[in-house]
């Protein structure tokens, strides 16, 4: 604690509160922009190895677009809530892991399909009566069936398309996997929760490459206490500046100045961009030079998609105890689904997430009025449901610290548009859940890809310091401890 201590008196020392705020030359210094998982990750890893490092964070609290909130008096995360592949080859597992919070596993099946288990779906139509369990199953393999077949129509074309359209062409070849009346509504549940994975609609969604991240197995694990305690440990002792909203980027020479909102510039070695897509595509921050074309491009035709939470406190449970509830109908954007929390946490919670437009239209309602709606499609299904006695709503696509959820893949635009937004530029590093190739719009993409930059910023850093030892452990790659992760299914 006492090291800990002196080095940040050193650093703030060093980097003291002026016109413009200097670097020591003791010792490398780094700017991370951004303290989401991606920047307090690099963060936390280029402190350890004895860098100088400041944080600038434009909100007033640390996380990005994981906020665990309090307010109901027990922890609920309004962004990211699921560690999706609950097993040892997940980078998080061992942080998880040694601070034994508990996950609850909604699925043993590593899906994109499928985070709950279909025997814990409870759908209903628009009069309230329940869909045959038989028929829910029937429909998912149906489902899965259709999408084999669009890998056929990927093949066979050389133009990208949208999942949409693709289904549309299987149809038209398989009319046998065509369905009518209630099958026909489920199937289009089915696909609204497809659209929920990539917070994006079926018609905007590349049919080549919608399937290319790596899917660990394990399943997916809820965070019963949330996201909070494990950013929380990782930003222990860092220096991180609330409330520094950045709006410009200088590269120079001999190193990078960060000016921010009044006015104020820091000066250091690197810096790690840490923001969200949403942000970059906004260009809210100037960079001087301008960036490449090759990374402006990246910026600007990345999908970034719309998935929000409208969470429902009640005083007690009236619904059947399963993972999810759903109401089926005839278009996607018509189905609704809610994530039961009482089964997990034994909290009276149920929340409602809708996708793409559907989340794009209840943004533009009050907090008041997108829990009304919430509360309508669930008296659809259960007609003497009683009224939340709390709520939350987020808004990740009108927040200007995020201006979106997650990344995608959009129609016409290559996979690797994910790697060219990682690449470093001169002595920027970039990092995020949308410069992860292999797990873009997760949390353990954007932990990943954080402790990618801070590596990447270190060698560059040292090596024109002349003090590279390349004899030095990689970041991250030291002899992990193995500690189980609690799961538990109720």
């Amino acid at each position: 604690m006492e090291s800990r201590d002196k080095s940040n008196r050193q650093l703030k020392r060093a980097l003291c509160y002026s016109p413009v705020e200097r670097k020591s030359t003791a010792s490398p210094s780094v700017i991370v922009i951004g303290a989401g998982f991606a920047g307090i990750a690099a963060a936390r890893a280029l402190h350890d190895a004895s860098f100088q490092v400041i944080v600038l964070e434009s909100r007033d609290r640390i996380g990005g677009r994981v906020h665990t909130n309090y307010s109901f008096g027990f922890p609920v995360d309004l962004g990211a809530s699921w560690l999706h592949g609950v097993c040892k080859d997940n980078p998080l597992a061992p942080l998880i892991g040694r601070l034994g919070l508990p996950l609850y596993r909604t699925s043993g099946d590593n899906s994109v399909l499928y985070d709950h288990d279909l025997e814990s779906y409870a759908l209903f139509d628009m009069d309230g009566n329940q869909v045959p369990q038989d028929l829910v199953s029937k429909v998912g393999e149906t489902f899965e069936n259709i999408l084999k077949e669009t890998d056929l129509v990927r093949q066979e074309v050389s133009e990208d398309m949208s999942i949409q359209q693709a289904i549309s062409i299987v149809f038209e070849r398989r009319p046998d996997l065509r369905l009518k009346g209630l099958a026909y509504k489920v199937l289009q549940w089915y696909l609204c929760r497809m659209e929920g994975w990539f917070a994006a609609d079926a018609d905007t969604i590349s049919l080549k490459y919608w399937d290319q991240e790596e899917l660990l197995p394990g399943g997916h694990g809820l965070m019963v206490r949330g996201y909070l305690p494990v950013i929380n440990t990782l930003a222990k002792g860092l220096d991180i500046r609330l409330g520094h909203q950045v709006t410009k980027i200088v590269r120079r020479l001999n190193g990078v100045s960060v000016t921010v909102q009044d006015g104020r510039t820091f000066l250091a070695d690197a810096v790690v961009v840490a923001v969200p897509l949403g942000v970059l595509k906004s260009n809210c921050i100037k960079f001087e030079p301008r960036l490449p074309e090759w990374k402006e491009a990246a910026i600007n035709d990345l999908g970034v998609g719309i998935e929000n939470k409208i969470i429902l406190h009640f005083e007690k449970v009236f619904w059947p105890n399963v993972e999810f509830l759903g109401v089926v109908a005839d278009t996607s954007y018509g189905c609704s689904y809610f994530l039961n929390l009482h089964k997990a946490t034994g909290h009276a919670v149920l929340v409602y997430m809708p996708a793409g437009q559907l989340a794009r239209d209840i943004e533009k309602m009050s907090d008041e009025a997108a829990a009304n709606f919430a509360f309508m499609q669930l008296t659809r299904i259960l007609p003497n449901a009683s009224a939340p006695i709390q709520y939350l709503v987020s808004h990740w696509g009108t927040d200007k610290d995020s201006l979106g959820s997650y990344s995608y893949d959009v129609v016409g635009k290559p996979h690797d548009l994910y790697e060219k937004l990682r690449i470093p530029v001169d002595n920027l590093f970039f990092a995020g859940e949308a410069t992860s190739m292999d797990y873009p719009g997760s949390v353990h993409g954007a932990y990943s890809t954080g402790l990618m930059a801070a590596e990447d910023c270190r060698m560059r850093v040292l090596e024109r310091y002349g003090e590279l030892d390349l004899f030095q452990p990689v970041m991250g790659e030291e002899v992990p401890i193995s500690v189980p992760l609690l799961i538990s299914r109720m």
